[in-house]
């Protein structure tokens, strides 16, 4: 009775194509020790009265559905750079926000949400952005609805996101919330976790109306735990999905069905009543936990209240079989609340939010990095499935390229994880690089080690390999020798093996130069290392030259097996024979001096790409029309190189260029080129 009644409300009902909806859900300095099923279960079950727990049961039933990602890292640990590698599927040493840059825009290139759109999928983001870039409102270049969303609700500017009430601004000011480019008016006393869950809701019924035929792709950003720790008007409202929860009503003055009742009021009774050891001595008298304390288990747990809500609709609508949900964190725990100062300050040390890692927000120890992650498709991910192998936030978009069907353009760093997360295929390994800079120092908790306290942060960088971590802190220059760690048996990383392990510190150490390009916004005292060459045996003058007919609008990822292949002496569009649109050349560059050489490519209104090692060194894949340069640092020697171009014109043409140093750009002849 109930599949008929929804039938009528909703023509269409129950989505048949194979192409699953897609929602990522992305929240605010969550911890990995946030999550029950990821470490708070585990306080719990010690009973320790002198370390308090967070309940987080909707997000373990999620979890228990579907897989846990014990071993997924943020891009960056830190909002901004972390959003933008999500979003551009790109390492940070690729990609153009880094650092702080907080509003800076995103850059000129594919999007996840492009990258779903190419195949039908209706695009929306909710919530937090902060990668729109300068200009005056609401016209800036990095708008959300262009960089592939078809719909955009939430706060654009980054500073906007500590503040949770848009209106009366409790601590830190009233704050704009856009639906695409105009301020929506009338959201008082909206709470923002239940804003965008009650607008995400929204667009869910309304898209199953209208378009259920169709898929959609949500980019669901929540900016709670974050910041300010305000707390909602309200207990949830009960049930969930169509039958209650959130509700959007679109009335000014009463958007959402918790607008009402007093701002920053309600604390949950189980977290308003708890108490515990706080001087560790079960003689004394336990005493209430502090109010910082239980604003964040109540904001916490607003949010698996959220997630809750959400999977219901699916559920109710029928949906949920054919979509794909992600739960996931931007960096680690956060000792920033913003709070008055009657309150205490917050720290992650209360519940551990860090887990059994050291480090939180701005660190790239693990627990700065690692985040507990979720994923849930209940027609194809398994109940009780816990991936292990190592993956990262960048991996995003050609996971969820693979699942659509569609294709992740060449520049993404990232490799599909549905091998791991259905258990069919092969699983490519991550390519898990992290680099950062912040001027602070690691925190003096005591649960963390005597050798990580107190140090400065600096320059940083991260790289790993099956389980191995390497770490380096501070850094002046290329010749640093990382810390490396075992993470599987050392999660806290007190057990540095890198005099034991030599040829791993030469490898990572390579790896790094390998898998960026310097970003003149963001220096680094190793962007002028020279990337090392390959230690070659025999080679032979040349190029290996393979055509492939592709059918995506932009050079793919994977790209198939070749139609054609011949030898040429250098890349050229006039020697191309072969059937098939998309040229590959591939060999090695010969480097004659150790130096900075800068690369050119002339081209006519093609597709275009090229990688020496790992690094995106030309860039012609979403521009068409200009001539992409770009500076690599290279060791003399022999250096692995890939070169793409779709032939989208009739006449293709292209001419590869360099100059070392400061001296003339000059065509590569064929002497550099071998196989």
């Amino acid at each position: 009775m109930l599949l008929l009644l929804l039938t009528l409300i909703f023509p269409g009902f129950a989505q048949t194509s194979d192409r699953p909806n897609i929602i990522f859900i992305l929240v605010d300095d969550l911890g990995y020790g946030d999550i029950g099923v990821f470490f708070q279960n585990e306080r719990k079950a010690l009973n320790d009265r002198s370390e308090p727990w967070i309940m987080t049961p909707m997000l373990d039933k999620m979890a228990n559905e579907g897989a846990m990602l014990t071993n997924h890292y943020t891009a960056a640990p830190v909002c901004a750079p972390s959003r933008a590698s999500i979003l551009m599927g790109v390492n940070q040493g690729h990609a153009h926000v880094r650092d702080n840059q907080f509003d800076k825009e995103i850059g000129d290139n594919y999007t996840v949400a492009d990258v779903l759109k190419s195949v039908g999928y209706e695009t929306i983001a909710i919530g937090k952005w902060g990668l729109q870039g300068k200009g005056e409102a609401p016209n800036w270049p990095a708008h959300p609805l262009k960089k592939g969303f078809d719909q955009y609700f939430g706060y654009i500017r980054h500073g906007d996101g500590h503040e949770h009430y848009p209106v009366e601004g409790i601590y830190r000011g009233s704050k704009e919330v856009y639906e695409g480019y105009e301020i929506v008016k009338g959201l008082d006393k909206s709470y923002t976790g239940d804003l965008f869950t009650a607008k995400a809701k929204d667009f869910i019924i309304s898209h199953q109306k209208e378009k259920a035929d169709k898929p959609f792709f949500m980019y669901l950003a929540y900016d709670t735990p974050h910041a300010v720790l305000e707390l909602p008007t309200q207990d949830y409202p009960a049930g969930g999905g169509l039958n209650g929860g959130m509700k959007w009503l679109g009335t000014p003055g009463h958007m959402i069905n918790t607008a009402s009742g007093e701002v920053d009021s309600f604390t949950y009774p189980e977290f308003a009543n708890a108490t515990y050891d706080h001087d560790k001595d079960p003689n004394t008298a336990e005493v209430a936990w502090p109010t910082t304390y239980q604003r964040y288990a109540t904001v916490s747990k607003r949010i698996d209240d959220q997630v809750g809500d959400l999977l219901q609709l699916l559920n109710d609508l029928e949906i949920a079989e054919n979509t794909l949900v992600i739960f996931t964190s931007d960096n680690g725990p956060s000792e920033e609340s913003y709070l008055p100062k009657e309150y205490a300050n917050y720290t992650p040390e209360f519940f551990n939010n860090f887990a059994h890692f050291d480090g939180i927000k701005r660190d790239v120890y693990e627990g700065g990095l690692r985040t507990a992650t979720i994923a849930y498709w209940p027609s194809q991910i398994k109940a009780g499935t816990v991936v292990t192998s190592p993956s990262i936030s960048y991996d995003w978009m050609a996971t969820f390229a693979d699942a659509s069907g569609a294709f992740a353009p060449i520049r993404t760093d990232g490799v599909s994880l549905l091998p791991s997360l259905i258990g069919k295929g092969k699983q490519a390994p991550s390519e898990i690089y992290i680099e950062y800079f912040q001027n602070g120092k690691f925190p003096n908790y005591s649960e963390f080690l005597d050798s990580h306290r107190g140090r400065k942060r600096g320059q940083m960088q991260m790289i790993r390999k099956g389980d191995m971590v390497g770490v380096r802190y501070d850094i002046k220059n290329q010749e640093e020798d990382f810390e490396i760690y075992n993470v599987l048996i050392d999660p806290q990383q007190g057990n540095n093996l890198a005099v034991e392990n030599p040829a791993l510190q030469k490898d990572f150490k390579s790896t790094v130069l390998r898998s960026r390009i310097a970003d003149l916004s963001a220096p680094r005292p190793y962007d002028s290392a020279l990337v090392p060459a390959l230690e070659l045996g025999k080679v032979e003058k040349g190029l290996q030259m393979t055509t492939h007919q592709v059918s995506s609008a932009w050079i793919p990822a994977e790209i198939g097996k070749a139609i054609s292949k011949q030898l040429v002496d250098f890349p050229s569009v006039e020697k191309v024979t072969g059937k098939g649109n998309l040229v590959l050349w591939q060999g090695y560059i010969k480097i004659p001096q150790g130096g900075k050489y800068t690369f050119k490519a002339d081209r006519k209104e093609s597709h275009f790409f090229m990688r020496i090692h790992d690094i995106a060194v030309l860039d012609g894949n979403f521009e068409t029309t200009n001539s992409p340069e770009g500076s690599v640092y290279l060791e003399a020697g022999y250096h692995p190189v890939k070169i793409y171009l779709l032939k989208d014109d009739a006449t293709p043409q292209l001419e590869l260029s360099w100059k070392f140093e400061e001296g003339p750009m000059e065509m590569i002849s064929s002497e550099f080129w071998f196989r």
